[in-house]
């Protein structure tokens, strides 16, 4: 069974993608980043293709709570 996976948000560029995956990661969500920028070679690309941030789709609500900043912490 193949897992479904989907856009949570878009960046403009790697950085704040990155700075995104770091949050979910700590959050123990698995993403991914997709970017048709050449591999990083020409990020100007991103300003048109932009860069997506991939989960799995039961993750999708805990992780924009996580991307809005309205997650909770749970001790």
């Amino acid at each position: 069974m193949a897992d479904d996976f989907i856009v949570v948000r878009t960046f403009i560029n790697r950085q704040e993608a990155m700075l995104a995956l770091g949050a979910l990661r700590a959050a123990g969500i698995e993403s991914m980043m997709r970017a048709d920028d050449a591999g990083g070679l020409r990020p100007a690309m991103a300003f048109s293709n932009q860069v997506e941030v991939i989960v799995r789709a039961e993750d999708a609500d805990a992780a924009a709570d996580i991307l809005d900043g309205e997650a909770k912490r749970v001790d």
